[in-house]
């Protein structure tokens, strides 16, 4: 089958995090059309990729094999893969070290970027009810599930009524004080702790609010970058040119559709990746 997209936009370094791949909301279309139009030298996935906590197989479609597949394939092509884990595929911290051709297992990664000192990593760990209440936490996880899943079917409507799409959780982050408060708290926490390792600048997850901020901590200049999420804001960052840029999905950018082919021809496929892989 001929490829889509004849031309690759080059890009040095893709972050991506909380796809939540298995669960009601994860957008693995959206995400696997995005990163077929790009060719990064390196793809650091920031956590929460796999959602273990709300994980049903009902919810895993042919895009989420797809994505899989095309990140496998990149390895093969000699694309440097992070795995940096979050909270939701927490259990893949039992293989943090785990190291395979261009796959790297880890629970943070420090990078030199044009001299300047950058540390990635998921967020979870900096987020008081993560440390203290974590059935709280699941509690809450499996709430936002069901938000998700009331607002798909909310969407779907407003499609057929041709109005727009409307986020329930945006607009609760958006007006509840201590949902902003949080947030403020978190970026605060981390830029600070940044300043005191001496990071010029700090990537992480987590939080699902996209953003690319200067901070001043201590003294010193921290820039706090998050690349939000594949749920709801299909956000991504990306460095190109010494430039750190926030990536936004835009739909009628892309033609979301291909060929339906037989399911055996697709696994036939993920096989001679695999191959490829040993």
């Amino acid at each position: 089958m001929a490829d889509k997209y004849k031309k690759y936009r080059p890009v040095d370094i893709i972050v991506i995090s909380d796809v939540h791949l298995g669960s009601v909301g994860s957008k693995a279309k959206e995400l696997y059309f995005y990163l077929k139009s790009v060719k990064p030298r390196m793809l650091i996935m920031n956590g929460d990729i796999i959602d273990m906590w709300q994980f049903k197989k009902k919810y895993w479609d042919i895009y989420h094999t797809k994505l899989i597949r095309l990140i496998l394939k990149w390895i093969s092509k000699g694309v440097k893969v992070h795995y940096i884990t979050g909270n939701h595929d927490e259990e893949l911290r039992r293989l943090v070290g785990f190291k395979m051709s261009g796959l790297e297992i880890s629970n943070k990664l420090v990078l030199d970027l044009n001299g300047k000192k950058t540390w990635f990593f998921h967020g979870d760990i900096f987020d008081v009810t993560m440390q203290y209440s974590k059935w709280l936490t699941r509690l809450g996880g499996y709430g936002y599930d069901l938000l998700i899943l009331i607002n798909h079917i909310m969407n779907k409507i407003l499609l057929l009524l041709k109005k727009e799409k409307y986020s329930f959780s945006k607009k609760v982050k958006g007006r509840i004080k201590l949902a902003v408060k949080f947030i403020n708290q978190f970026e605060k926490t981390i830029v600070d702790i940044a300043s005191d390792n001496n990071y010029d600048s700090v990537v992480c997850g987590h939080i699902h609010e996209p953003c690319i901020k200067q901070f001043e901590s201590k003294g010193k200049n921290v820039k706090y970058l998050n690349s939000g999420d594949w749920v709801e804001n299909l956000t991504s960052l990306e460095y190109k040119k010494n430039k750190w840029s926030l990536y936004r999905f835009e739909p009628s950018e892309y033609n979301l559709t291909e060929e339906n082919r037989p399911i055996n021809e697709f696994f036939n496929e993920i096989l001679q990746d695999y191959n490829l892989l040993k």
